[in-house]
């Protein structure tokens, strides 16, 4: 899932409105965010298998700290708790907790049965939507098209980076998605970690447009 987990991070904009959108960016995508550094330091693993599933190539065959439950749990309260030395609001930090949980529970729903509990030779699970193209597609679409219209009933733009920053980025997003689901598999594993680098991109995207709206609640 990619959209899917900047959806949660449009939507949550709602519950904490003085959570910047990149923090909320950050939160949706935080093991995604952390992943293409392990798999540079060597420390976690992934292998390009076409076929092993319909939607996607990718067997995530070891990743324990960034993607099994226990380790999404600890960065979870990780990321909360620095919400919350920073601006000691307990609201914005649960906000924040529950949206970077969020990522485990998509992936749980997309992935097959490679999601570890624990380590990597504890039980995996998965459901396995990513077998279904026209599911998957349904699911995350729908689901970004909703974050993306609560973020904008939750938010006025102050200026026309505000209004033309955000379509831009939504666009983006969208034509990245696209083209990950629609293009030729990564010709590497390497290019794998070094591309999940590039992500930092939109988390500092969404702060910038975000600094050029305001909330309404």
């Amino acid at each position: 899932m990619f959209i899917g987990h900047f959806a949660v991070a449009f939507a949550a904009k709602r519950f904490s409105p003085t959570t910047s959108l990149g923090t909320l960016f950050a939160a949706s995508q935080l093991v995604d965010l952390l992943w293409p550094l392990f798999l540079l330091l060597g420390v976690e693993h992934v292998r390009v298998v076409p076929g092993i599933t319909v939607v996607t190539p990718l067997d995530f065959y070891d990743y324990p700290i960034t993607h099994s439950l226990i380790g999404t749990v600890v960065w979870s309260i990780l990321f909360a708790g620095l919400v919350f030395w920073r601006g000691r609001n307990v609201h914005a930090a649960v906000v924040v907790g529950c949206v970077t949980m969020s990522h485990w529970i998509l992936d749980l729903i997309m992935h097959r049965p490679d999601l570890p509990l624990f380590s990597t030779t504890s039980p995996k699970v998965g459901l396995g939507l990513w077998n279904s193209l026209p599911l998957t597609l349904l699911l995350e679409v729908g689901l970004f098209v909703a974050g993306v219209v609560v973020y904008m009933k939750s938010t006025s733009a102050d200026d026309k980076i505000g209004r033309w920053g955000l379509l831009a980025l939504v666009v983006f997003l969208v034509s990245i998605y696209l083209s990950n689901i629609l293009g030729p598999p990564p010709p590497s594993e390497d290019m794998i970690a070094i591309a999940g680098n590039a992500m930092w991109i939109i988390v500092l995207w969404g702060w910038w447009v975000d600094r050029h709206r305001h909330s309404l609640k």
